[in-house]
């Protein structure tokens, strides 16, 4: 490992135990296998023909986790140019067909993007406080009967508009799978 570089395990799927770099970056916090194991046995092993957006990529590590198990379609969204860059590298390694990179804004990409995902991963930097403000914006891009896995520090309670199907806590971290209440 080269100085300023960090390293994350793909835990299942096709591409399992591969290793995907990433920049060293305060903001960066990949989540952990712990958590990443527990979340993909929550959507099922296997993703097969699903449409998916990593909204805040970082390291990646949600977003490769899901086109290792067989996801039709992953969006990733970064915004930070070091992280995107460590993306595109991880992407041509992998020969990650699947899996579309955006270098943008999370929030203007929801504003600019029409198109609905049935699983949508939304793990913002926590010193942002963004998760109130991307669920308003989620429900015109969820598929039917589609999921949102969200992580946070602390304990988050979405509002009423959304209710927690599978919750979990690894330490300081509270990780949720929410759907849209009919």
């Amino acid at each position: 490992m080269t100085i300023g570089q960090g390293k994350v395990r793909i835990i299942g799927g096709h591409w399992r135990s591969r290793q995907i770099v990433f920049p060293d970056q305060p903001d960066l916090r990949p989540t952990s296998d712990r958590i990443r194991e527990t979340v993909f046995n929550w959507l099922g092993q296997h993703l097969d023909g699903l449409s998916c957006l990593d909204l805040f990529a970082g390291s990646g590590a949600l977003g490769f986790e899901a086109a290792s198990r067989g996801a039709g379609q992953v969006v990733m969204v970064e915004a930070d140019a070091r992280a995107y860059k460590a993306l595109l590298e991880n992407k041509k390694k992998l020969q990650a067909m699947q899996v579309e990179l955006v270098l943008r804004d999370a929030l203007s990409f929801m504003h600019a993007d029409a198109r609905k995902f049935d699983v949508i991963f939304l793990d913002p930097p926590y010193r942002l406080g963004l998760l109130p403000e991307l669920l308003l914006l989620l429900p015109s891009h969820l598929a039917k009967n589609g999921l949102v896995y969200t992580e946070t520090k602390g304990v988050w309670v979405p509002d009423k508009k959304w209710q927690a199907k599978r919750s979990g806590k690894a330490g300081e971290v509270y990780y949720q799978l929410l759907e849209i209440r009919n």
